[in-house]
Order: C-alpha cells, then structure tokens, then sequence
C-alpha cells in the first residue's frame, strides 16, 4: 500500500468510483434480454472504452490524433487474419495487433511528434490514411478478399458468443482496462507531467519535463489500447473491411465523444459516449425515414449546438452551474482546492 501510495496521487473518492464502475459493468447486461437494447448496450461500452483510450493522448496529453483508425483497423485485421488462417485464438491475436500498433505507433512519434496543435492532428490523419491505403494495395500481391468474415463457431476461446449479453461483459471488462489503465496514468506523477505538457510544453520542457518520452509513452499505450478494441469489435460484428474499420469518422468520433463529456478527464469520454451512441440510434429511428442521411445532419446539428453551449463538455458545464449555485463563497472554496490540488499533482 506503501508502495502504491507513492507513485499514485489517490483521492478519497476514487475507491468509490472504481466500485460504481464495477457494479455496473457486473449489473447493466442484466437489466434487459431485448437484444436491440443488448446491442446498444455493447456498442455504447465499447465506444467508451475506445473514447476513453484516446482521451489518454488527446486529453490527458493534449495531443489530439485523428488517426487512431489505423491502431484500431490493426487490432481488427491482425486478430481476424490469424484467426482465419491460422486457427490462433483472438485472445492472443489482440495482443499481437496491439503489439504491431505499438511499433508503428513508434515510428511515426519521431515525425508527427516534431509537428503541434493542428499540424500533429493532420499529420495523425494522414498515417490513418495511409494505413488504410497500403492495405487495400497490398491485395494485389497478396490473396486477401476485401472482406473478412469470422465463423460464427460460439466458444470462449475462439471469443465467439452465442448470447449477447457475454458480448456486453467483454465490453464492459475492456472498459474497465482502459479506465484502469487511464486512472493509473492520471493519478501518478507521470500524468502531472503529461498535463504539464498539455497545458504548454515549453514552460514544461524549462521545468525539466522529458517531453518527448511521455509522449510517446501516452501514445502507446493510447495506441495499444485502440487495437484491442479493434479486435473486439471485430469478434462482435464478425465482419470487416477497409471501409468500415479504417474510415476518418470513427477518429472524429472518439474525439467528439471525449469532448462531448469532458476531454481530459476519465468520466467525461465514458458520459460522452453513453449520450452520443443512444441519441445516434435514436435519430435514425426518428429520421430514417427522412431520406439518406437526414439523421447525420441532425445529429451533427444537435452535436454542434451542445459544444457551443458547453465548450468545456458536460462535466465542465455542471461544474460552472454548481459554482454558479454556490455564489462567491463556494467559488472561492473552488479556487483554493483547485489551487490545493495543483500543488499535489491532480489538477
């Protein structure tokens, strides 16, 4: 505990939030049987994960990628290539797609790394690009269809299942790894330095802060974490291609939903998603039948007006009406833990 207590910044709050977490990954696949509600349940929970292990590069790090569709088109193609060829389990080929996006994610840091602000994001979005690209070439010299379809043989070790609701206990599990995962950056002193980087590297590089390793190290593991969803994705839709799982939309998605809640804290992209996926679905019901696309523009417009209206995301909005409520008294009391908390590294 000793030990812990020394490299993690903890609050009193914390242990109860990790066991609200738990609780409801363990309880909400048991509150329905209706599978259309299941379904959404599984995406929503994958998409927080998804939105949570970019907000470790864009949020915490204030790097903001918009190539994470590569790292998550790896995790999906690898785990599904070796399945279908090679007859290895997706457990262990989700580790050998976050393994290949860890050493690409390596090897782009060196240029895209040396780019800011939106000269990185493009510099991100055209790695995705080009991933993508090199893939569907590559399908001249090798024989790979544009399509790959998993068997649908139900099995814990093939992670193919014939209920969704063990679909919505895998999803909630890599939620709670990526919020883990996020929790133990955010709290130790490696994540005060990575704030200190996002809110303006040159005064943190005069401070002494290693700018580039920390980087690099929230990159990969935001990178990692992406391919693992990628492959879970994969196992649930049992069906891929380069259009579905290297598209510039699913990048912008996970940002959106991070910032819809709250970029750069841990609730905000798991809120973000919970909202942005059940409102999509939504949409399409009321407005499918519109014409082709109507429920985008909707819901673009809905997407738009909440982040004029919040620009700090949800969290940060309740949190300016709670001092608001408070009057001067409570914005005081604000100040001084915000200030109290800087000085302990939780800001």
């Amino acid at each position: 505990m000793n030990l812990i207590r020394r490299y993690l910044v903890l609050r009193r709050s914390d242990g109860a939030w990790l066991l609200l977490l738990a609780l409801m990954t363990v309880v909400l696949p048991m509150t329905t049987s209706n599978d259309y509600y299941l379904n959404l349940m599984v995406l929503a929970l994958l998409y927080a994960g998804l939105a949570s292990a970019w907000n470790i590069v864009g949020g915490i790090a204030g790097q903001f990628s918009l190539g994470h569709t590569a790292f998550f088109g790896i995790g999906a193609y690898t785990s599904t290539v070796l399945y279908n060829y090679l007859g290895i389990t997706p457990w262990l080929g989700m580790l050998a797609g976050g393994l290949i996006s860890v050493l690409l994610a390596v090897l782009i840091a060196y240029p895209a790394f040396r780019m800011r602000g939106v000269f990185f994001a493009m510099t991100t979005l055209a790695f995705g690009e080009t991933v993508r690209i090199l893939l569907i070439y590559s399908r001249k010299h090798i024989e790979l269809p544009y399509g790959l379809s998993i068997n649908f043989e139900p099995s814990f070790w093939n992670m193919v299942f014939a209920e969704r609701w063990a679909y919505a206990y895998l999803a909630g599990a890599y939620l709670v790894l990526v919020l883990a995962a996020a929790f133990v950056l955010s709290r130790s002193y490696t994540g005060y330095y990575l704030r200190a980087l996002r809110d303006s590297e040159e005064a943190a590089d005069a401070a002494g802060v290693a700018v580039r390793p920390y980087k690099l190290l929230a990159f990969v593991v935001s990178a990692f974490l992406t391919s693992i969803g990628g492959t879970l994705m994969a196992q649930y839709v049992m069906y891929i291609e380069p259009g579905t799982v290297f598209t510039i939309s699913f990048s912008v998605d996970l940002a959106l939903m991070a910032i819809l809640g709250g970029v750069g804290t841990l609730a905000g992209p798991v809120i973000g998603a919970l909202l942005a996926l059940p409102l999509r679905e939504f949409l399409v019901e009321a407005f499918g039948h519109a014409g082709a696309g109507t429920h985008l523009i909707v819901y673009g417009l809905l997407l738009v007006v909440i982040v004029v209206l919040l620009p700090e995301g949800l969290l940060g909005g309740l949190a300016k009406l709670r001092r608001r409520r408070g009057g001067p008294a409570a914005q005081k009391a604000a100040k001084k833990a915000a200030q109290a908390a800087a000085k302990e590294g939780l800001a």
